[in-house]
Parts: structure tokens; C-alpha cells; sequence
């Protein structure tokens, strides 16, 4: 399987059987963006009109507090994302959304993606990810609130250790609420 949007189909059919009928009208409404590392998708305050396919790079969802970038979370490719609350109700989002690599994405508007719903195999598809979006967030609550920021760290080595090498040292110690020097210590001890 080889060709434009290959990966977003592969992805799908992670989820949902997908005939090729159905295939036809979904990838008709995707459009490739690029984006440069440190180049951002979508800044405080403008509202989300697309969800995404991450087909390759890394993304880095933050907030501003205190006048300081605090991360959220980290999408690796391939994945969907968006600004969920922005983009579903059309509203200003609070979060900015930041290439860390050169990454390369598929997109389809609000209003095409509201469209595609009609497609049961969409909304089933949708369904489906928004559930797996809502788990990871809680799990990601969940660990803020009760681990400690080194048990934090030894889980990501442990369950996605290529964050470890692709993201950078600042935005690794500010997703788990600490310093640079911090984080540094931390690794000196597990490592």
C-alpha cells in the first residue's frame, strides 16, 4: 500500500472496516499541509476549522501560564489531533499546537468532516477515537495528579520511549511539571 494518504487509510482500518466506496468520499476531503519544525498549527485564540492526520513529525500541544509555554501532551505520527473543545464547537481555542519536527499532515475542514459524518463508517470511525483521545487524557490526569514526576518519567521510557529522543529537554521537563535541572537529575539517576 503505497501512495497519498496511504498511512490515513491504514490508520482507519485500525478501527473500522472501510469500503472502498467509503474510502472514496472521505479522501476526497482531505487536503496535505507541511509545516516546519517549530512552526505552529494553531495559536491561542483562533478558532480550530480542521481536524488532522499527523502522517509524520511530532506535535507539542501547550498553554501559556505564568508567562511560561506549559505542555499539555505530544502527538506522534501517525495520529489524528485537533483543538477537540476549539474544533467541535467552533470556539477560540486555549491551547497552541507546535510542530517539533517538519511534519506532515492531512486535514479536512469542520464543515466536511460534519458532512463525512453521515457516513456511518465516519461516525463509528469518529466515535471510536474520540474514546481512545478521552482514555489517554484521563490516564494523563490521572498520572499528574498521583505520580510523582520521576514515576512519570520512568513510565514514558517504559510505555513511548521515543519521546525521549525526538522531544526537546524544555518542553520534556514543563509535560511533567518540573525543571530542566530537575529533569536532568532525574535521568542521571535512572540512567
Amino acid at each position: 500500500m503505497s501512495g497519498p494518504l496511504q498511512s490515513l487509510k491504514a490508520f482507519i482500518e485500525n478501527y473500522v472496516v472501510l469500503k472502498q466506496e467509503d474510502w472514496s468520499i472521505i479522501c476526497s476531503n482531505f487536503h496535505l499541509k507541511t509545516f516546519k519544525k517549530g512552526e505552529h498549527i494553531l495559536t491561542k485564540g483562533e478558532v480550530c476549522s480542521q481536524l488532522y492526520f499527523l502522517e509524520s513529525g511530532l506535535l507539542h500541544f501547550y498553554i501559556w501560564k505564568d508567562g511560561e509555554p506549559k505542555t499539555k501532551f505530544f502527538t506522534i505520527a501517525p495520529y489524528m489531533f485537533t483543538s477537540q473543545r476549539s474544533f467541535n464547537i467552533q470556539t477560540p481555542a486555549l491551547e497552541n499546537i507546535q510542530a517539533i519536527e517538519d511534519s506532515t499532515v492531512w486535514k479536512v475542514s469542520f464543515t466536511d468532516h460534519q458532512n463525512l459524518l453521515k457516513l456511518p463508517v465516519w461516525n463509528s470511525f469518529g466515535q471510536k477515537i474520540t474514546q481512545e483521545v478521552q482514555f489517554f487524557t484521563e490516564n494523563i490526569l490521572e498520572d499528574v495528579q498521583n505520580e510523582t514526576a520521576e514515576k512519570r518519567y520512568q513510565l514514558i521510557l517504559k510505555n513511548r520511549p521515543e519521546l525521549l529522543q525526538r522531544v526537546p529537554l524544555k518542553f520534556l521537563a514543563s509535560y511533567l511539571g518540573i525543571t530542566q535541572q530537575s529533569l536532568s537529575r532525574i535521568r542521571k539517576n535512572i540512567h
